[in-house]
């Protein structure tokens, strides 16, 4: 399907921009959780039921038994849904890095471009003053020590 294709498509707005998706995801997020909470209640319930059944005959530990498929199963749907939630955090994180990455890229390539053009046209080196004198930069610029052993007996003090 193409971007610019006026016929309007469901989320592609969303999906263009990684603060919408961020929201997008944030807010099925907290639905699933609400569901969570409800299906965390349904299964204590359920156990407490379960286990409470007695058929007569029974040892103590038969309603338990047969209480244990039930409750794996919420167990199961309930650690779903934990994988489920913690995909959506990483999924928004994801989309907000992709297109960090697409910004970094450009500005990589440019860099590289330069740096390119850099070492086929290498600027001219700069000639080295003559009478053993120092340049000297602005003072205030920081750093000014000697730039060899030989130049420590005139060090400028600071």
């Amino acid at each position: 399907m193409n971007s610019n294709d006026p016929t309007p498509a469901p989320l592609r707005d969303v999906a263009q921009s990684p603060e919408a998706t961020a929201r997008y995801l944030a807010d099925i997020q907290r639905v699933l959780l609400d569901i969570g909470k409800n299906l965390e209640t349904l299964a204590l319930e359920t156990r407490v039921h379960l286990r409470e059944t007695h058929v007569e005959g029974d040892r103590w530990y038969h309603a338990r038994l047969r209480a244990m498929p039930v409750e794996k199963a919420l167990k199961d749907v309930l650690k779903n849904l934990n994988s489920l939630t913690e995909g959506l955090e990483k999924s928004a994180y994801k989309r907000r890095a992709h297109d960090e990455a697409v910004v970094n890229t450009a500005r990589t390539r440019k860099e590289k471009e330069l740096e390119r053009q850099r070492r086929k046209n290498p600027q001219p080196l700069q000639a080295a003053p003559e009478n053993g004198e120092r340049v000297h930069t602005d003072p205030n610029s920081g750093y000014s020590g000697p730039t060899s052993l030989y130049d420590l007996g005139n060090r400028e003090s600071a």
